[in-house]
């Protein structure tokens, strides 16, 4: 069921009450049980780079402000240390809800403002598909591209390279058909899910 409410700053805003329960389901992980103690808030090594805290998008998720929740930059900036997850009392699993948000906004197209930091993501797994190691220049020309700024960081690019830091040319590990089944088996799991 989904109401319309006016916040105190007069906006309108979308309330959704199977929200909480949506994530939950998808995410397997329980977040009713967070009494917001803040300990994965301030634990957070990213805290300073989002525009809600950790515990203040449990709390928006417990409300079902789901446009806001899947449209924070928070949950793309997410590094899924489990720093959040090592500290919390009530051990609610933030990196999992984390990445179920990111497939819900996914979804439903609203995560267009961090579309860079999803380009980012989907290259690098697909760097590790193809080479089952990370190709530093393979997920940057691709990243710049994406971001339709190749030029940015053009000058410290040219500096790593120099000092030998980037490898023009990509390695291989062996038995790459193993990563492959991880892939193909981590796929078809995580359709069965949604």
């Amino acid at each position: 069921m989904k109401v319309i409410t006016v916040t105190s700053t007069g906006k309108k805003e979308t309330v959704d009450a199977g929200f909480a329960e949506r994530v939950q389901q998808k995410s397997g992980k329980e977040l009713r049980q967070c009494y917001h103690c803040l300990k994965c808030s301030a634990g957070c090594p990213v805290v300073f780079a989002m525009d809600w805290t950790p515990n203040q998008i449990i709390r928006m998720i417990q409300l079902g402000l789901e446009k806001r929740v899947l449209s924070s930059s928070t949950i793309w900036l997410c590094a899924s240390c489990e720093a959040c997850s090592t500290r919390c009392p009530n051990e609610v699993e933030l990196p999992a809800i984390m990445d179920t948000l990111k497939e819900m906004a996914i979804r439903d197209s609203m995560g267009r403002e961090e579309a860079v930091i999803q380009a980012f993501h989907r290259l690098f797994l697909n760097c590790l598909r193809q080479y089952g190691r990370l190709h530093e220049l393979s997920l940057l020309v691709c990243l710049k591209l994406v971001a339709l700024n190749p030029f940015e960081d053009m000058k410290l690019g040219m500096k790593m390279f120099a000092k030998g830091k980037i490898n023009i040319f990509p390695t291989r590990i062996k038995n790459i058909h193993q990563l492959e089944a991880i892939f193909r088996t981590f796929g078809q799991s995580k359709r069965s899910r949604t």
